[in-house]
């Protein structure tokens, strides 16, 4: 396998262990419950507690960018199978013109 090849196929792992992150019950109850228990703590965070808000607001935000984050591995990971599956066309085709020909 060549290295581009071999880059391929590590998104490709890669994605579908995102996927199954994502799709798993306990990750996504994990978020729902991060994030609901930092917005209750802002929303019941005194008004004149500017740090402990900003704090509250970036955490309810990471937790998004970790979901985004898995998000563009499993993107990643479908754009990277694709383009393995061209790369299997181009050598079966190169493959058969080679037969065809009596080149290999």
């Amino acid at each position: 396998m060549q290295p581009d090849e071999m880059r391929l196929q590590d998104d490709v792992d890669r994605a579908a262990q995102a996927r199954a992150l994502l799709d798993s019950d306990l990750l996504g109850t994990a978020f729902a419950t991060l994030e609901r228990g930092y917005l209750e703590a802002w929303r019941a965070s005194h008004v004149d507690d500017v740090a402990a808000r900003e704090k509250l607001f970036l955490a309810v935000n990471i937790v998004g960018k970790v979901r985004d984050h898995f998000a563009r591995v499993v993107a990643d990971g479908t754009l990277a199978q694709h383009e393995l599956k061209q790369l299997a066309d181009e050598i079966a085709r190169a493959a058969e013109r080679k037969r065809r020909f009596g080149l290999g």
